[in-house]
């Protein structure tokens, strides 16, 4: 059995046991590993990973030359756990709830650039969504950004959320590729307003049609 066959029944075999948390039958294919790491280099610094799987898009990290050493690779599941463990000995994985973020122990040697998320936030109930977001940026340097991909047709994080957390979602851009297809964003925070600036609303949130 070749490594993409045992990851693609590893992955099944975790939808089966729990459908919700995983969300997909399959790994991500290489074109939305692709998209979803774009923006990320060696420069970025420390990446944390959010359910990371079998580690497709931990691969395409380390192939736009984020070390090894910098990656930090948060699973709930121990069998997806076990294997990362395995595969990229340097990293650091942690086997915990993302929602417990905050408390994840952080002793990395160069700041926070990126949050590369896996998780199926559209599953989740929002509360969850808000403690994952909050523990993210609660680690990311400033203008570090979040990334998350979607099967859906909009940003997988509802705007009332962004407002309360003071973030905004950039449209990155989606594959047909990849099956079913995707589309990634970019979460950021806002730039504070300054006090003689007049409230308005606030515009940008999916960078399609919307202007940001």
């Amino acid at each position: 059995m070749t490594n993409r066959t045992a990851d693609a029944f590893l992955f099944f075999r975790a939808w089966l046991s729990a459908p919700l948390r995983v969300a997909s039958v399959t790994p991500s294919g290489r074109a939305l590993s692709s998209l979803m790491t774009i923006e990320i280099s060696a420069d970025t610094g420390t990446v944390i990973e959010l359910g990371p799987g079998t580690g497709v898009f931990t691969e395409a990290l380390l192939n736009r030359g984020v070390a090894e050493e910098n990656l930090v690779l948060v699973e709930y599941g121990a069998e997806f756990a076990n294997q990362l463990c395995d595969r990229f000995p340097t990293a650091k994985t942690v086997q915990m709830d993302a929602a417990q973020l905050r408390k994840l122990p952080l002793h990395a040697s160069t700041p926070v650039g990126a949050v590369v998320s896996g998780l199926p936030l559209l599953s989740m109930p929002v509360r969850k969504v808000h403690a994952i977001l909050e523990g993210a940026f609660s680690h990311l340097r400033h203008g570090g950004a979040f990334y998350q991909f979607t099967y859906g047709p909009k940003c997988p994080i509802a705007r009332p959320l962004l407002d309360r957390l003071n973030l905004k979602a950039t449209y990155v851009g989606c594959t047909l590729a990849n099956i079913p297809p995707a589309a990634v964003y970019r979460i950021s925070r806002r730039r504070p307003r300054r006090s003689f600036e007049p409230v308005h609303q606030d515009l940008s949130f999916d960078g399609q049609n919307n202007p940001s």
